[in-house]
C-alpha cells in the first residue's frame, strides 16, 4: 500500500489557501482517478479516500489537524497500516519555491515548514518523499512585506490559481512515477 499525504487545514475559512496546495492536489488526484468520495476517520484525525491504482492500494490522506499538527495524524495511520517512511509521499506548499513550480525530494529538512517539521519529529526521519508546489514568496510593497504566516493563510490570487491548476497534470505524473519507484 501506498500513502499519498496531502497537507493543508481543514474547514471552509483555509479553503483555497495558499498553505492547502497540498489538499487542492489531492483533491485533483481523488477526481481524476475516480476515487471514491472522502471518509473521516476519527482514529486517524484525518479523512482518507482508498482505491486501486495501476495494481497498487493507494490510500488519499488529508489530516484534520492544524497544519503544525499533521504529524500526529500521519503516525497514525502510519502505525495503523504498518507502513514505512518509503510508503508514503508528501504534497505540500512551498515559500521557497516560485509559484507555478513544483520540486520533488526525498529526503531533505522542513526548511521552515511546521507541518512538515512535525511529520519529520513524529516520525523520527526525513528519509520520506516529497512533492514541494511552490506558493512564492509575499511581494514587497512600499519597503514592507507582508508576514509569512498571514500571506501563507491568504486565498490565491487568480493568477496563482491558474498557475496551480496548470501544475496539477504534472503532479499527477510526478505522483505516479514515485510511488512506483
Amino acid at each position: 500500500m501506498k500513502l499519498i499525504i496531502g497537507l493543508g487545514n481543514p474547514g471552509k475559512e483555509y479553503a483555497n489557501t495558499r498553505h492547502n496546495a497540498g489538499f487542492s492536489a489531492l483533491e485533483y488526484l481523488r477526481e481524476t482517478w475516480g476515487f471514491p468520495l472522502w471518509q473521516g476517520e476519527k482514529k486517524f484525525r484525518g479523512s482518507l479516500s482508498s482505491s486501486e491504482k495501476d495494481d497498487e492500494k493507494i490510500t488519499l490522506f488529508e489530516p484534520q489537524t492544524l497544519m503544525n499538527l499533521s504529524g500526529d495524524a500521519v503516525a497514525l495511520i502510519m502505525q495503523f497500516y504498518k507502513l514505512e517512511p518509503k510508503d508514503i509521499l508528501v504534497l505540500h506548499d512551498d515559500l521557497d519555491i516560485p509559484s507555478g513550480e513544483l520540486r520533488f525530494t526525498e529526503s531533505s529538512r522542513a526548511a521552515g515548514h511546521n507541518g512538515v517539521q512535525n511529520i519529520i519529529d513524529r516520525l523520527g526521519t526525513q528519509d520520506f518523499k516529497r512533492i514541494r508546489i511552490g506558493i512564492g514568496k509575499p511581494t514587497e510593497v512600499l519597503g514592507a512585506c507582508q508576514p509569512h504566516h498571514d500571506y501563507v493563510l491568504d486565498r490565491f490570487t487568480k493568477d496563482e490559481q491558474e498557475k496551480l491548476t496548470s501544475l496539477l497534470p504534472e503532479i499527477e505524473r510526478l505522483v505516479l512515477e514515485k510511488i512506483a519507484g
